[in-house]
């Protein structure tokens, strides 16, 4: 996976670039999305591993699908990807630079995974705790997975904190077969 952010990291800095000088976040955000859910398509993505189909004819079925959803520019980067053969990098592509406007945007997106659901006024404490952490907007998503048995899990970025049971048993096993 790290090979493929590799090679997606820099045509997501150019989208990135694009959307930044022309103020275009929001629309290079659902272009993105748009293309990713295209090119998730299983039928979609056997045409695009099919060494028999041309690139120019790929591009034409990609295009006609996606209609008038993308503008010129999205059109060329359509073309861009299919000449380099990088169509399967679309979804890291959109990860990259949604972090980065993220960041660009002083918004932080943080995932928490709970033992069990918050309560309103749990999660809204919770929140103004990572803004106060982060200093900036939090986007929050939290999920329910009670295989952490109890406690909570909060990854921003490359930033975990495991406050969960489950990660404190799995210390303490550590520690203990030392």
């Amino acid at each position: 996976m790290a090979e493929t952010r590799t090679t997606a990291r820099p045509y997501a800095e150019a989208v990135f670039e694009l959307a930044r000088a022309r103020n275009q976040y929001a629309r290079w955000s659902e272009a993105l999305a748009t293309l990713e859910a295209v090119v998730a398509d299983p039928q979609v993505a056997a045409l695009a591993r099919d060494p028999r189909l041309a690139r120019e004819r790929l591009v034409a079925l990609l295009l006609d699908v996606l209609g008038e959803q993308l503008d010129t520019e999205g059109r060329n980067f359509v073309h861009l990807l299919v000449d380099y053969r990088r169509l399967s990098l679309v979804p890291e592509i959109r990860e990259l630079y949604e972090a980065m406007r993220a960041e660009a945007e002083g918004r932080v997106a943080v995932d928490v995974r709970t033992a069990f659901p918050l309560e309103a006024k749990q999660q809204d404490m919770l929140l103004a705790a990572l803004k106060r952490r982060f200093g900036r907007e939090v986007d929050l998503a939290v999920t329910v997975d009670p295989a952490l048995i109890g406690g909570l899990e909060i990854r921003a970025g490359d930033l975990v904190i495991d406050g969960s049971v489950r990660g404190r048993l799995a210390a303490l096993a550590a520690q203990l077969s030392e």
